[in-house]
């Protein structure tokens, strides 16, 4: 029973009740309506004021969403995991734009359609990365228009660096991908970073869900290339590409073990006119220095292949190897135990996330943290001190 309701089963007021196991009235209210949740000899004193009532699992395991959604909220619900599930494109940009939002309105509406969707293990989920100017966008467009000739529906979440001083991002890739953004069999969402480390944005998982609920079944996650945590890429996808430019001569000093590691199929992009000689060089000593080093991992082999962007030549290699792979993890149940193990990921990300953002809005505007920052300031504690009161602060107060 929720303490709500035991009250007023028995006619005792917040003020009489908060007398009682000592605290305030505020608190209470704060209790009762989930916006905070007490600790643990508070929950202990209402568990044995109520006579077991009001259990600790009242509290712990409350939904935070207590708001109700009216009838006409609850319609427009429908309507929108409807459309979504015909593939309608306003819908899926709209609810995509909710997942986005930091209003907790917003996220209140993604948690009820996100109910409606069901596991989607159809789809290929594919993360894109490489240094700027190797050309993701143009190979991304060019792949895409060749798999939506094979009755693909294509779908490409393309992450654009965020400015740390104003916090816009340029969003361009809709304009790097014209001939694939008007395409009906075609979404692209560019999505800001909002300082997002790993070259995707925050909300990148839902996104994806999102696409795959509307019906696409190839899902192309474009990174920032910018050398950071592609990890977090890595752990979003199927099957990691890692697109390389031409160059000959010493390239193999350029060959890191880190992309090694995490690289599905390395792709050396624009093979074509005078760079196809060096590409060919390129796709050679990147295949030598796998041989070198050895098998990256026991369940697959690596490899290098060529293709031409802005010519479409090399596709037809690089889809049997996406489809082989994908093909031959299912059949080992390494697919599905990835997906499995990424929604764990996913879910400590969003911990992490959301913990990350009550922090930013306590920083500017707490005046216990305030005052700790001036402690450190003027050099009374030092940063490891005041790590630990603010970690204890968030932890009873907050938590």
């Amino acid at each position: 029973m929720k303490l709500k309701e035991y009250l007023k089963l028995n006619k005792i007021s917040n003020k009489e009740f908060s007398k009682l196991i000592g605290i305030t009235p505020v608190s209470l209210s704060r209790y009762i309506s989930g916006e905070r949740i007490p600790e643990k000899e508070i929950v202990l004193k209402i568990f044995e004021f109520t006579h077991g009532s009001v259990s600790p699992d009242d509290f712990y395991f409350q939904k935070k969403n207590t708001q109700e959604f009216d009838s006409d909220q609850l319609i427009l619900i429908n309507q929108m995991s409807k459309q979504l599930k015909n593939g309608s494109k306003k819908a899926l940009a709209k609810t995509i734009t909710l997942v986005e939002s930091k209003l907790k309105k917003d996220k209140l509406l993604v948690q009820k359609i996100f109910e409606k969707f069901k596991v989607n293990n159809n789809t290929v989920r594919i993360g894109i990365t490489g240094v700027p100017g190797v050309g993701k966008s143009t190979f991304i467009e060019s792949l895409g228009l060749f798999l939506i000739q094979k009755s693909h529906k294509v779908a490409v979440l393309a992450i654009d660096p965020s400015s740390k001083e104003s916090g816009g991002s340029i969003l361009g890739d809709k304009t790097r991908m014209e001939k694939l953004s008007i395409n009906p069999l075609a979404f692209i969402r560019p999505s800001p970073s909002d300082g997002h480390l790993g070259g995707v944005a925050k909300k990148t998982h839902e996104s994806i869900l999102c696409l795959e609920e509307a019906g696409y079944d190839i899902i192309f996650v474009e990174t920032m290339g910018v050398g950071q945590a592609e990890t977090a890429v890595y752990d979003m996808v199927d099957i990691f590409l890692v697109l390389l430019l031409p160059s000959g001569g010493d390239e193999l000093q350029g060959i890191k073990k880190g992309i090694i590691e995490l690289a599905d199929l390395i792709i050396v992009n624009k093979a074509d006119n005078d760079l196809k000689k060096a590409a060919e060089i390129t796709q050679r000593e990147y295949r030598n220095a796998i041989q070198i080093t050895g098998k990256p991992r026991k369940d697959h082999e690596i490899d290098v292949l060529m293709c031409s962007s802005l010519k479409s030549e090399g596709f037809n290699e690089i889809w049997d190897f996406v489809l082989n792979f994908v093909n031959k993890q299912k059949k080992n149940k390494k697919f599905y135990e990835n997906r499995e193990s990424q929604k764990t990921k996913w879910m400590w990300n969003s911990v992490s996330n959301n913990v990350n953002e009550i922090i930013s809005n306590e920083i500017v505007r707490n005046k216990f943290i305030l005052k700790i920052k001036e402690k450190v300031k003027n050099k009374n504690i030092n940063i490891f001190q005041a790590s630990e009161l603010i970690i204890d602060y968030f932890i009873k107060n907050k938590f």
